[in-house]
């Protein structure tokens, strides 16, 4: 074969090749000259002979080895765990892959680690409030560390090197666990970890972890670590699902935490959760990735999903989780689902609504229902920097970098925590107006009015002013209702902001069905609207239009981290890890009792674990109507009450013990922050080919496969 010749454009291309080869050994060159260690010219006398080629100790480090150490090993090891212990989680994951001994180091580090973040009673850290008081001692610490790896039969990975009992039991999986705490305790939270300079989210949102609605429950959970951060990245979601709020693509019930597909947590990583609904039978749900894209599912019955009209000029039902594409050109830092609206607020403080808004609950001035996300303009919020939002039943909270609270939304009991001009033309208030009998007493009056009129009148009988007045009452009423119009000049359709807390600065809200939540910067909680239930908890069942401190709070010299607003019940978790409710109890949707009663003060739930009977602290709640959820700071998630599905009664199970009965019971087999492995369809293996008697049916393939066999 004779020898092949090349172009001159082949050898063109080859001399380029070598000659950048070559730049590159003398770039990589010149940087080790750089960085070699010169040491400073010795003076030699004359009198002094030159030594001995000195031998080799094992002790000491050749010299082309010196250039290749690295300066993290020339820190004091005492340097070196403090340094650990004032790293964030993604950090302290990148540290330890650097080198084997960081690694090891890690398993003595952890004890420090938590106690750096969880004992800080005296000066905050970063997050909402940063006063906290889990942990007391290093006893306590190691505790944690073991609980939080247990949580039943999760099916978490597990790295080769724990399993081969290499870096002192767990320790690698250590870093999944800091991320946790980080987020649930510090309110550090950075969204794309990949960026140079990450967005971060709110050191105070709802539906951080777990998120609830008078239907069902939403909770983060599952991922791997390897494509979108550690584990809680995923979605797990059960109860009710005739609307398609469970995002696993079926209207059916599901009694148990059932994790979603579709690579949530897996590609797709998940920072926020938030369930929307209410006691009008409708619900949806809302995802926050990493890279600021909304995710929604569920109801589109009233435009709560954003995704507008489809081909059909309908509002269909979503079962799975889609992309909002309206707001595919700004990036999202805190989403929240209402019970017919929704809200989500950009990296740049502007706040988005969409949805239901008969009741100015959108705020965008009007009553006029909203499909899409469109940005709140009205009130000056477009010159304000929103940080966090909540959305209520028919009320919408949302505050501010500077600590304001901007409210909007039907003002009925005081939920908007200031003064109001009434509705242009308000249904609800022409019928509450008359109220349930009167309505019932004036209709009649009128048909009796209207069967007079058209009878012939005897002239004996007296005249039915009364009953003429009744009737025109009820007309009135009546024509007010049906010439409604959602144009309104009602302050209640516009952002404003509570003049009542000003020189207080207010880091967090919580709307409820008919009451509100704030929460100030030192830990000081303020409740206002209907006081059903003693959901206000200031001892009594009486109303607030204004906000009021908690002084149970304040007498017992309690700081709040996190709070919620249900149905005419409330939550809320202490800095030191306890849980508090009051509120409407029945059913144990609130942790304190089964029996059905009021609690006006707020009162400490016991939270035990299930194996141990040790008192577990935890970090995050939500409340929904007939149950609610307390995530616990090793991981576990803790149900009060319960959803019945599949036709079942609202309420706890029973149980089988007396004591236990009301408190709150933990899901068995689950925990948050554990890594586990990619959920996959499971498809049906399709049959080659059915029997019929002693013949087959085969394919052409088949057949001439056996073609030898029948040929003669």
């Amino acid at each position: 074969m004779p020898p092949r010749t090349c172009t001159n454009e082949e050898k063109e291309r080859r001399k380029l090749l070598r000659q950048q080869k070559r730049d590159a050994r003398e770039k990589k060159r010149a940087q080790e000259e750089v960085y070699q260690p010169k040491e400073p010219p010795k003076t030699q006398n004359a009198n002094e002979q030159k030594p001995a080629a000195v031998t080799a100790d094992a002790s000491t480090p050749a010299a082309g080895n010196q250039s290749n150490d690295s300066l993290l090993l020339h820190i004091p090891v005492d340097a070196m765990r403090l340094i650990m212990c004032h790293l964030a989680a993604h950090d302290l994951g990148s540290f330890t892959l650097v080198c084997t001994s960081v690694n090891h180091m890690l398993f003595e580090v952890r004890v420090s680690y938590l106690l750096s973040r969880l004992n800080r009673p005296n000066h905050a850290i970063s997050g909402a409030v940063g006063f906290t008081e889990m942990l007391t001692d290093q006893a306590h610490a190691r505790q944690l560390i073991q609980d939080s790896f247990g949580s039943g039969d999760t099916g978490r990975l597990v790295t080769k090197m724990c399993r081969q009992n290499k870096s002192g039991g767990s320790a690698d999986e250590f870093v999944a666990f800091a991320r946790f705490l980080e987020e649930s305790v510090c309110g550090y939270a950075p969204m794309a970890v990949r960026r140079k300079n990450p967005e971060m989210l709110p050191p105070f949102v709802h539906g951080r972890f777990v998120s609830v609605s008078p239907e069902h429950t939403v909770c983060r959970v599952g991922g791997d670590g390897e494509k979108c951060g550690a584990g809680g990245s995923g979605v797990a979601a059960w109860g009710v699902g005739k609307r398609g709020q469970l995002g696993n693509g079926k209207r059916q019930d599901e009694k148990l935490p059932k994790r979603l597909m579709y690579g949530l947590g897996y590609g797709i990583r998940i920072v926020q959760v938030s369930a929307g609904g209410g006691l009008v039978r409708v619900a949806h749900t809302l995802l926050l990735t990493s890279t600021g894209r909304v995710l929604s599912f569920g109801s589109g019955q009233y435009g709560a999903l954003g995704h507008g009209f489809s081909a059909g000029k309908q509002l269909p039902d979503i079962l799975r989780p889609q992309y909002i594409e309206a707001l595919s050109r700004v990036r999202c830092i805190c989403i929240s689902a209402g019970e017919l609206h929704s809200a989500a607020v950009t990296t740049d403080g502007d706040l988005y609504s969409w949805g239901d808004g008969f009741c100015g609950q959108t705020g965008h001035g009007d009553k006029r229902p909203q499909l899409e996300p469109k940005q709140v303009t009205k009130g000056g919020l477009d010159d304000e920097c929103v940080s966090s939002i909540s959305c209520g039943a028919r009320h919408t909270l949302c505050v501010t970098e500077d600590g304001e609270v901007f409210t909007f939304g039907l003002g009925h009991f005081g939920v908007l925590g200031r003064s109001f001009t009434p509705y242009d033309y308000d249904a609800d208030a022409a019928v509450v107006q008359l109220g349930g009998d009167d309505v019932l007493h004036l209709a009649a009056a009128g048909a009796e009015a209207a069967a007079a009129d058209a009878v012939p009148q005897v002239h004996d009988r007296p005249p039915q002013d009364a009953q003429q007045g009744a009737a025109a009452e009820l007309l009135a009423h009546l024509d007010r209702i049906a010439s409604l119009k959602l144009e309104d000049s009602s302050n209640q359709c516009i952002p404003m902001v509570i003049d009542s807390l000003q020189g207080v600065k207010i880091v967090g809200a919580s709307a409820g069905h008919r009451h509100s939540i704030v929460l100030d910067d030192m830990g000081g909680l303020y409740t206002f609207g209907a006081g059903t239930s003693g959901a206000l908890g200031h001892g009594d069942t009486l109303s607030q239009s204004y906000p009021m401190k908690v002084m149970e709070f304040v007498n017992e010299n309690v700081r709040i981290m996190q709070m919620s607003a249900g149905v005419d019940m409330s939550m809320a978790v202490t800095t030191t890890g306890d849980v508090y409710s009051w509120g409407k109890t029945a059913g144990g949707r609130n942790g304190l009792s089964m029996a059905s009663g009021t609690v006006t003060i707020p009162r400490k739930v016991v939270l035990q674990s299930p194996s141990t009977g040790d008192v577990v602290k935890a970090v995050d709640v939500d409340c929904g109507y007939v149950h609610s959820a307390i995530v616990a700071l090793d991981g576990t998630l803790h149900i009060c009450g319960g959803v019945g599905i599949d036709g079942e009664a609202d309420g706890q199970e029973e149980v089988p013990s007396e004591v236990d009965a009301g408190r709150p019971r933990r899901v068995p087999d689950f925990n948050i922050w554990h890594r586990l492995p990619e959920p996959k369809i499971q498809q049906a293996k399709a049959e080659r080919w059915k029997k019929y008697g002693k013949y087959e049916l085969k394919g052409r393939s088949a057949m001439l496969g056996e073609a030898k066999k029948w040929s003669v």
